[in-house]
């Protein structure tokens, strides 16, 4: 890759940095951004340990009784999730689901 081509490419992400803090200037887009980073973080702790356990999708759905497209959806961050759920996920993988609610 040539140096202008880099430079055109980090051109174009210094762009879409700029629209993005353009629209996180509104309080309800910033508040679904922030929500959904909240379910993304969720998702992927969930995908390092399944990981970490060397699990493979199909085995934590048997353990956590649904299929493995659904844990594709729960690590992808598309699939919304229970307490129960969460609960079922944490003991599959070995852990304890905490809960900590904080200021804002």
């Amino acid at each position: 890759m040539n140096k202008k081509t880099v430079k055109k490419k980090m051109s174009k992400a210094t762009n879409f940095q700029e629209h993005l803090n353009e629209l996180l200037k509104d309080k309800e887009f910033k508040q679904l951004f922030d929500d959904f980073g909240k379910q993304l973080e969720i998702s992927y702790q969930i995908l390092q340990l399944r990981k970490k356990k060397k699990m493979s999708q199909a085995q934590l759905a048997k353990k956590i009784r649904t299929t493995q497209s659904n844990v594709a959806r729960i690590e992808s961050g598309n699939q919304n999730l229970t307490i129960e759920m969460l609960n079922r996920v944490a003991t599959a993988l070995g852990t304890n689901l905490t809960i900590k609610l904080g200021k804002c």
